[in-house]
């Protein structure tokens, strides 16, 4: 009972909103995948109690194992991984009909990572360049073996989480000018050279004319109107014209049913997860391990609803991204409970109230 005194109950209040949403929309596409969401659900909250329940700042010495663990699995992914509709991404587990995407851990494990690293070597005030090319070694390793799945989408957001903590962290403004004029001329270099046929087809399709899918979500997205339509009228998702209404495109759905409202709605509600979780970070100062996992998660979840929303409107390319804690799907929804759970574990647990004076 003593860390439920700390316990951050705010923080569950502002999940909840999305976790019901996520149920009305799931429950209106698929009675058969309602009841799978109740089960990730479920087992999302298990997991939520045992990370929260572990010592996690007596245990860091462990997270340089677990990261270069997730490497191993990324680098047997190329070699032995399993090919689904041409993409290398998943590894089979031995004995049981299941598969595991060890990129979408590599997201917490890098952020577990950099935390660690940064506990360790503090910015004194900011970090210098070396500084910043030792932590960005442990930022490119798996982008570079992400990208080559492939799966750019999932690369791309874990590089902007990986230098994002180090912008909020504190990096010598020269370095990030130098890394922008890279960026720039590097870009259409690896356009020509390295892109896939796919990519390179996917981003033609957002510069020149929206692809099949992205036309149906924006026509449903168009005719939700200011309060949308009811359950029965929502044609584009009843008639099976919106493409992956469940994951992918469930931004249009909810559009097409509440309307302009319900969009702000939820907009909102993302605003203000994320305002939290960085107004968090900027208040926690000294204690840098903490202070990486908060700013993280806010640009991770910020990073996930705006790649989601832009693509189903045709402003940025469609990508394999889900919207956080609202689209239907166990990896995602777990992944989350799992950094959420660390986060509580972080400004809850006794040792930490002994080690830095909490009141």
């Amino acid at each position: 009972m003593q860390y439920l005194k700390k316990f951050d109950f705010f923080l569950l209040f502002l999940i909840l909103p999305f976790i019901i949403i996520s149920l009305v929309l799931i429950n209106e596409i698929s009675h058969k995948l309602f009841y799978k969401e109740l089960i990730y659900i479920g087992i999302g909250f298990l997991v939520f109690v045992t990370v929260y329940l572990i010592p996690i700042r007596k245990l860091l010495w462990l997270i340089p194992v677990i990261y270069w663990l997730n490497v191993v699995l990324l680098i047997a992914v190329d070699i032995f991984g399993v090919k689904i509709l041409g993409a290398k991404r998943w590894l089979r587990i031995p004995l049981v009909n299941a598969t595991i995407q060890p990129a979408e851990f590599m997201k917490t494990t890098l952020l577990l990572m950099l935390g660690y690293l940064i506990y360790k070597y503090p910015p004194r005030p900011l970090y210098s360049f070396k500084e910043f090319l030792r932590l960005s070694v442990y930022i490119i390793i798996p982008f570079i073996l992400i990208v080559k799945e492939p799966d750019l989408g999932t690369a791309l957001i874990t590089l902007i989480i990986g230098f994002g903590v180090l912008f909020i962290i504190g990096v010598d403004k020269k370095v990030w000018l130098g890394i922008g004029i890279f960026s720039i001329l590097f870009a259409p270099v690896y356009y020509k050279f390295f892109m896939k046929d796919y990519q390179k087809e996917r981003i033609e399709h957002f510069l020149n004319k929206p692809g099949y899918h992205v036309k149906q979500s924006i026509i449903a997205i168009g005719s939700g109107g200011l309060k949308g339509k009811s359950k029965k009228n929502a044609s584009q998702a009843n008639l099976k014209f919106l493409p992956i209404v469940s994951s992918d495109f469930i931004f249009a759905y909810l559009v097409e049913r509440f309307g302009f409202l319900g969009a702000l709605f939820v907009i909102g509600l993302y605003f203000l997860l994320v305002a939290y979780f960085i107004d968090k970070a900027e208040k926690l100062k000294d204690d840098y391990f903490a202070k990486v996992m908060y700013g993280g998660v806010g640009i991770m979840i910020f990073t996930y609803a705006f790649i989601n929303m832009a693509m189903t409107m045709d402003l940025a390319p469609v990508v394999g991204v889900p919207l956080p804690l609202i689209s239907h799907g166990g990896t995602s929804f777990i992944n989350f409970m799992i950094l959420f759970a660390i986060l509580e574990n972080l400004v809850s647990r006794k040792e930490f109230i002994h080690t830095y004076g909490v009141k």
